[in-house]
């Protein structure tokens, strides 16, 4: 088995990394395998409504000089899938909206690829906007029909500067038991 976690942030080691390692760590505890995607540097760009994937069925974006690809790859590869987001102005980043645009659309056009995977989002915020961010991750699976483990509080960690989501202890242990449960949800379903 194995877990993928998209880090997207700008901050390849800042805060939303940070969390996305607290749950994976979980997970690696419990013999599955894990692997983080930095979406940073990848360029990547929203759907341009092409509808190519639809007539295509390769499993692929028609658009293939940004990365995505490799990343839609991973996420058909993987049996949990977690996807990380910094929350800027009360959202994710355009790269995890992209990631959620286009992997969603290619899923679909081929018959549903991400059905019955795990699904986890993790979200760091300063303050407020980490809702609104937590759900835009969580449409992308609950449309996909994933799977979708809880933890003991809304998976979100907050921080302003990187590091200092650890001053954050409650979102420590939120993605802790996080991870524990998307091991054992794992597990069970597989």
């Amino acid at each position: 088995m194995k877990v993928v976690a998209f880090n997207g942030s700008p901050r390849k080691k800042g805060n939303t990394n940070t969390l996305i390692t607290y749950a994976l760590e979980e997970i690696s505890k419990q013999g599955i395998d894990t692997e983080i995607i930095q979406l940073s540097g990848k360029n990547l760009r929203g759907c341009i409504s092409c509808f190519k994937c639809f007539e295509n069925l390769d499993k692929k974006c028609v658009v293939t000089n940004d990365g995505m690809n490799d990343c839609i790859a991973a996420m058909i590869e993987a049996d949990g899938i977690i996807i990380g987001s910094p929350t800027y102005f009360a959202n994710v980043t355009a790269e995890v909206k992209a990631l959620i645009d286009r992997a969603g659309m290619v899923s679909l056009a081929n018959g549903g690829l991400l059905q019955k995977k795990v699904g986890a989002a993790v979200v760091a915020a300063r303050r407020a906007g980490s809702v609104q961010a937590f759900d835009a991750i969580n449409r992308l699976f609950l449309y996909s029909q994933m799977i979708v483990p809880g933890s003991n509080y809304w998976n979100m960690g907050f921080g302003l500067s990187p590091g200092d989501v650890e001053k954050d202890e409650e979102g420590i242990n939120t993605m802790k038991v996080l991870g524990t449960n998307m091991a054992w949800l794992l597990k069970k379903i597989r």
